[in-house]
């Protein structure tokens, strides 16, 4: 799994952003944002969304409700990725051995496990068991 340190909140996350008016779709989103936080070109949406979350976020100080529509992203093998001007990092990690993850992570691990036929099963102290 790619993640990315993000600078401003400080935690691993996956790539995200915003929708941009020029985005022809949520997925056309997806990519360019998967492509823009990883460095990573060659990128593939390969099914519908696996998460749609809403849910309260501070945005400048100020408490912002955000709809979030989350994508199975899948990269060329052994991919080096690079890091963005929004992270502090950006790298692999094995499925069963992500860093110190929250739980939207943690869903959003399992979700992604789930598409490829993977064991979805977590183990809160060390992501997704063996």
């Amino acid at each position: 799994m790619l993640l990315t340190l993000h600078a401003r909140i400080g935690r691993w996350l996956q790539t995200g952003g915003h929708v941009e008016d020029d985005d022809a779709s949520f997925p056309a989103a997806a990519l360019r944002e998967a492509t823009e936080e990883s460095g990573l070109t060659g990128l593939q949406l390969p099914g519908p969304p696996l998460l749609l979350s809403r849910h309260e976020v501070s945005c400048g100080g100020l408490p912002t409700l955000h709809l979030d529509v989350q994508y199975l992203v899948l990269a060329p093998v052994a991919a080096p990725p690079a890091v963005s001007a929004e992270s502090e990092d950006v790298a692999w990690f094995p499925w069963r051995q992500l860093p110190d993850v929250d739980a939207s992570v943690q869903a959003l691990v399992g979700a992604a496990a789930r598409r490829l036929g993977w064991s979805p099963e977590l183990d809160r102290r060390h992501g997704p068991s063996a």
